[in-house]
């Protein structure tokens, strides 16, 4: 008979049972997938981007298929934090162990805060997960991500007023990750979530113009793994906070590369589109892996990758 295996990870001061979430924007707040399998399977849900105000987002087409990933440019649509907290936040509760985090977006720094203090005395939000890095909105979200500035003074804005712990979520669009993750993490950050969509287009042949109605997309999917892992192995070593992994995940075998670059958890992102069983599936396979592998603990795999004497901070 195979060894259990501790699946508990820490982020920050959240307690997760197992490693394994949706990312946001990937699986709406949960009620659609809830009638797939039981959500309480999961070790958090990343919920969609919340904004202070309702947003309708951009016009179609807005989703294209590309060659190993998918553009999105979906724009923040979302009914608003006050209907998020009324109506779609609180059948999350009836999973136990669930943890909810919830992505906060904005155009300014005030209403960035504003939303995040609601979420936070809602007492219906586990974490939240701060969106500086969406690169589908004409103000606010990629405007803070490439800005180690204008970043860390967002991160110290919310984190005043929220009670739960503040993950970062950080934009691939930049020259130096390693800059961004020290930037936000010394402005109050709890953890770091990465990496966001990488800019793409794609052309519509016969109609000679961008298939996206924006013209640019956020691209997704394993296309964009090699590149999330090799900037979670450079982050990871340079901040002393844990890192969610996401990008491409689409096997338990990639969420153990993530692991073994530096994230201590995975989100789940284009795999549900194609599977909608990936997140439970991707948990399994992980489960089936540490026990092929000896391993007892997920936590241990956590940079496993790096060189003799890398450590966190160094």
């Amino acid at each position: 008979m195979s060894k259990e295996v501790d699946l508990s990870v820490q982020i920050g001061d959240l307690q997760l049972k197992n490693p394994v979430m949706p990312a946001s924007g990937c699986f709406a707040f949960g009620k659609e997938m809830a009638e797939w399998y039981d959500l309480s399977r999961l070790g958090a849900i990343m919920v969609k981007a919340t904004t202070l105000e309702p947003r309708l987002g951009n016009p179609t087409p807005r989703v294209a298929e590309t060659s190993g990933g998918m553009l999105n440019a979906i724009g923040l649509q979302n009914p608003g934090v006050e209907k998020v907290i009324s109506e779609e936040l609180p059948h999350l509760r009836q999973y136990e162990d669930l943890k909810i985090i919830v992505n906060v977006a904005g155009t300014a720094i005030d209403d960035y805060v504003e939303t995040a203090r609601r979420l936070s005395e809602s007492g219906l939000a586990d974490a939240l997960e701060l969106n500086i890095s969406c690169p589908n909105v004409k103000c606010g979200g990629i405007q803070f991500g490439v800005d180690p500035t204008l970043a860390a003074d967002l991160v110290r804005a919310v984190k005043q007023v929220t009670s739960v712990p503040l993950i970062v979520k950080l934009s691939p669009n930049v020259t130096d990750i390693v800059e961004m993750a020290r930037a936000v993490e010394a402005a109050g950050a709890d953890a770091l979530s990465m990496i966001n969509t990488l800019v793409g287009m794609h052309i519509d042949l016969e109609k000679r113009k961008p298939l996206i109605a924006i013209g640019t997309g956020g691209l997704s999917g394993p296309a964009v793994k090699p590149v999330a892992i090799r900037m979670i192995y450079q982050a990871a070593q340079a901040v002393r906070i844990p890192i969610i992994g996401m990008g491409g995940i689409m096997s338990g075998e990639d969420a153990i590369e993530y692991f073994m670059a530096g994230a201590s958890a995975v989100a789940v992102g284009t795999a549900n589109f194609v599977n909608p069983f990936a997140c439970p599936e991707i948990l399994d396979e992980i489960v089936a892996w540490c026990q092929g592998h000896g391993v007892e603990r997920v936590r241990e795999l956590t940079g496993a990758a790096w060189k003799e004497g890398e450590m966190p901070g160094a």
